[in-house]
């Protein structure tokens, strides 16, 4: 629609990976609404992401793009772990799957997940984990994940 945005305008949505230019999007605050992420200067975010970028395909992070705000509403990663197991396997993991607030409810966090749970398997991923809290079990139950066995952690701080 020609003119100034419209909250009639239907939303459209690009799901693809992580871009340079996505930190001046809100990537970053939109890490804040998961967890503990303090400000990143230009200089970090860069620096990080070159370092990401030199792992090629063995780690990824999808983002969803508003294309009517421009803004990152939406992410996850998932990295790719080579085993000896399995014939030397390997195991996709998702991690830091977020949407953002004012986007939740429209199926988002399902796109980015199928993301990265279809780059695994087109790595050759003989199965994909993820860790979650108990309030977000029956989204991933919702998208095919079962549970199994128990997360442990220990924080170095």
């Amino acid at each position: 629609m020609a003119g100034g945005s419209s909250t009639d305008e239907p939303r459209s949505f690009h799901v693809r990976r992580l871009q340079m230019t996505d930190k001046s999007k809100g990537f970053i605050e939109l890490l804040w609404q998961l967890s503990v992420c303090d400000s990143v200067s230009d200089e970090e975010f860069r620096d990080r992401f070159q370092e990401l970028s030199t792992m090629g395909d063995d780690h990824v992070i999808c983002v969803i793009e508003d294309e009517r705000s421009g803004k990152i509403v939406a992410t996850g990663s998932v990295f790719i772990e080579k085993k000896f197991l399995r014939n030397c396997g390997r195991v996709g993991h998702i991690e830091d799957v977020v949407v953002d607030r004012d986007a939740r409810g429209l199926q988002l966090g399902k796109k980015v997940v199928a993301f990265l749970r279809e780059h695994s398997r087109s790595m050759g991923c003989y199965k994909v984990i993820l860790d979650c809290s108990v309030e977000n079990r029956a989204f991933y139950e919702k998208c095919g994940f079962k549970h199994k066995d128990v997360q442990m952690v220990q924080y170095f701080t």
